[in-house]
């Protein structure tokens, strides 16, 4: 692969009647797709997440000293090129109908994150042995640099996926909290639900990694993450397909960060598509965002190298924004860099 574009026909060619791979990716095409890729649920949701973020301008400013931007990252005390991570996503059986291979999809993730000098979050689902999978990757092709998720399963269960994340050397895990009402896992006798100030709490002291949170949604709810000893959270609705309806990631993000910023990290995922909507959610306060939808186009059509020129492509649109917005480094990007459209 050379290039994004040839990586993107390659994509297309094989996500036949799943994914259109439309040169804008908001959604009005594939309302009614398989799960993994718009999904039941998820026309509101899913739809409002990108058309927050074009709600949202960049103050152009070209009279600076500022030639270089720097976009790298401290992820717990794990240096990264660019605040730009993989989101969590595997179960290509059911997402993909069966086009692409469960292992070799979460190994082009975790190894082209790696060689873009990032990392990528990997996923949990009914299908055991894909949370193994994740981690056997994150082992192998990363050397421990990557985070897995664990949906919100009993606690018993996720103190059980922490400790064998433990020996896998991981940055750090989470858990999927939105993933709450998925009745393919109920279904598959693994029951998940919503869970407790005081059960999380439990679960973050079981172990010493830092844990994230993943599906938060409100500030009331933020404020929880960070009283039950969470380190990080994601703002995420689950790409709409948890709940329909709902806000845009985007547009809660101010009051989630004016609510618990400097007490706890704060990622986001939701339509992100180029580094200028990175930018945007930096300057509204978030440490990072998880980006899903473009790595796994790009895991499909072109394996490792094409998640490699998907982040290379994010990362060079960052630095160019950064540029024309007057921001050396990530701790100069701020509120002055965006205004919202009227």
């Amino acid at each position: 692969m050379t290039d994004l574009k040839e990586v993107h026909k390659q994509a297309r060619h094989k996500l036949q009647k799943i994914c259109r791979v439309c040169p804008v990716c908001d959604g009005r095409a594939c309302i009614s797709g398989v799960p993994g890729m718009g999904g039941r649920g998820s026309r509101v949701g899913f739809m409002r997440n990108k058309a927050a973020l074009d709600e949202i301008l960049l103050n152009l400013r070209t009279i600076h000293r500022t030639v270089t931007p720097d976009t790298g990252y401290d992820l717990f005390g794990v240096k990264l090129s660019m605040p730009v991570l993989g989101a969590p996503m595997c179960e290509t059986t059911y997402n993909f109908l069966g086009n692409v291979d469960d292992y070799q999809f979460i190994v082009d993730q975790v190894e082209g994150a790696e060689s873009a000098g990032t990392l990528a979050f990997t996923g949990d689902s009914p299908d055991p042995p894909l949370y193994g999978m994740g981690l056997q990757a994150i082992r192998e092709k990363a050397e421990g640099k990557g985070i897995p998720i664990i949906k919100p399963r009993e606690r018993a269960e996720i103190i059980k996926r922490i400790k064998i994340a433990e020996k896998s050397g991981v940055t750090a895990v989470g858990i999927d909290i939105d993933a709450a009402g998925f009745e393919n896992l109920n279904r598959a006798d693994q029951p998940v639900a919503p869970l407790s100030v005081t059960r999380l709490g439990q679960i973050t002291a079981s172990t010493t990694l830092p844990v994230i949170l993943k599906g938060i949604m409100t500030a009331d709810e933020a404020i929880k993450a960070a009283e039950c000893g969470a380190a990080g959270l994601v703002v995420s609705n689950h790409g709409g397909r948890a709940l329909d309806s709902t806000p845009g990631t985007a547009e809660v993000l101010p009051e989630i960060t004016s609510a618990v910023k400097g007490a706890i990290k704060i990622f986001i995922d939701g339509g992100f598509r180029c580094g200028e909507d990175v930018l945007k959610a930096l300057a509204l306060g978030a440490e990072a965002v998880l980006v899903g939808r473009p790595v796994a186009i790009a895991a499909i059509g072109g394996g490792s190298e094409g998640v490699r020129l998907q982040y290379q492509q994010l990362q060079d649109d960052l630095k160019r924004a950064m540029l024309l917005t007057g921001c050396a480094d990530l701790s100069s990007v701020g509120p002055r860099v965006i205004r919202e459209a009227r």
